[in-house]
Parts: structure tokens; C-alpha cells; sequence
């Protein structure tokens, strides 16, 4: 899937994906960004893997100290630059979510939200670890992704995509029990509560589980 983002779906369609979602999908994608916005203090510097075109940091800068967006689109990155040209709060930077070039302990939150653990196809595991060597000593790691209770809406969002053609044909025949499948290739999948408490075993961490809105499970990271 991250190799479709940046080689089939480019900043303005990823734009309309969130443009064309029904009611109760735009109130999942404002619940997590609430739930993220109530972890983060003014004197923040607060960091998000899979930036897009900065959707979500446009409402992180209001709260943050500094916000900074990583992603491996360089179309995702231009459009986000021109989005946030006139703030000086936000920078933007080419780079992969597994192979940060920040130093340790660099930063007071580190988010990737709406399934980016997924969607992102690296090793989770890195991932995590990777996400957790970048944030200061009693600062926050924050994953989510969907919630089981959300299924419905979140396949008629994808069906909806499919019809506007941001996306292929869904396969109906392959998608299910969590896993959304099209017929160009695309393939979503989601991460489940066990499994991020299996992702996170052997990190001496206890990761906080918490289902938010009926439609998010967010895994919460204390470093």
C-alpha cells in the first residue's frame, strides 16, 4: 500500500479520499486527531511518520511548540510545503519512518495515526522501536489503527474512493475480516489489539490499548 500511495495516488487525489468520506468517517478522523491533540503540551516538538500533505498537522501546529512531518512522497511533501508556507512552525522532510535521520530523544511525541503502521509496509517492529529511539525520556509514542466496530464505514469510505476512481475496484470476493483488497492491487489491513501487544513484547514497555470513538484502536507508548 505504500508503494501505491506514491506511485498511483498523488497529493490531490489523497485529498479527495478525506473530501469524499461520509459523516461518521469524518468524525473517526477528528476523534484521533482530538485524542492525539489532548497528549500534547504548547512546548512540544511533536513529530508524524506518514505525513501526507499535512492534514493532520494542520491541527497539531495549533497546540505544538514545533511540528515536524516526514513521508516518502515527494508530491505529498510539495504540497504540503505550499499548504504551510506561511507558518514557521512546520517543516516537512523527505525521509523513511524506519530509518529516521533525527537524533535520540529528539522529540516529545511521535505520532502515526489512521493505520500508518499498516499502510506504511515496513517491518512493524522496526517501526515501533524506531519511533521509540526518537522520543525523549518520558515523552509519547502514539499507533493507531482501525477498530473492528468501525468495518462498516470504514468499507463504504473505500467503496466510495473505488467510485471516484482514487481507488481500484474492490474485490469483494478477497476483503474481509478486516482486510480491504482491490483489483489494482491495493490491499489494507489493520492492526488489531493483540497485535500490537505482540508487536510491543520484549521492549520493556506496557503499552496502553484504547479503543477511541467506536473506530480507532490506539496503542499509547510511554518512553
Amino acid at each position: 500500500m505504500h508503494r501505491y500511495y506514491t506511485q498511483k495516488l498523488s497529493a490531490e487525489m489523497l485529498r479527495q479520499c478525506y473530501e469524499v468520506a461520509p459523516p461518521r468517517v469524518k468524525q473517526y478522523l477528528e476523534a484521533e486527531i482530538d485524542f492525539v491533540q489532548d497528549r500534547i503540551k504548547p512546548s512540544d516538538l511533536v513529530i508524524e511518520l506518514g505525513c501526507g500533505y499535512g492534514r493532520v498537522l494542520e491541527k497539531l501546529v495549533e497546540k505544538a511548540r514545533i511540528v515536524v512531518g516526514i513521508d516518502t512522497s515527494f508530491a505529498f511533501l510539495q504540497l504540503a510545503r505550499q499548504i504551510f508556507s506561511n507558518n514557521s512552525s512546520c517543516y516537512f522532510f523527505n525521509m523513511d519512518a524506519v530509518e529516521l535521520g533525527f537524533r535520540d530523544g529528539q522529540f516529545d511525541v511521535v505520532i502515526c495515526i489512521q493505520n500508518g503502521i499498516s499502510a506504511f509496509k515496513v517491518h512493524q517492529r522496526k517501526l515501533i522501536k524506531e519511533a521509540m529511539r526518537v522520543t525523549r525520556s518520558g515523552g509519547r509514542v502514539l499507533f493507531s489503527s482501525y477498530s473492528e466496530h468501525f468495518w462498516k464505514d470504514r468499507l463504504e469510505w473505500f467503496q466510495i474512493q473505488s467510485d471516484h476512481g482514487l481507488v481500484g475496484e474492490i474485490d469483494y470476493n478477497l476483503t474481509g475480516h478486516g482486510v480491504i483488497i482491490c483489483k489494482d492491487g491495493f490491499k489494507a489491513t489493520t492492526i488489531g489489539p493483540d497485535d500490537f501487544i505482540s508487536l510491543t513484547s520484549g521492549l520493556d514497555i506496557i503499552p496502553n490499548i484504547t479503543e477511541v470513538d467506536g473506530s480507532s484502536i490506539f496503542c499509547e507508548i510511554e518512553v
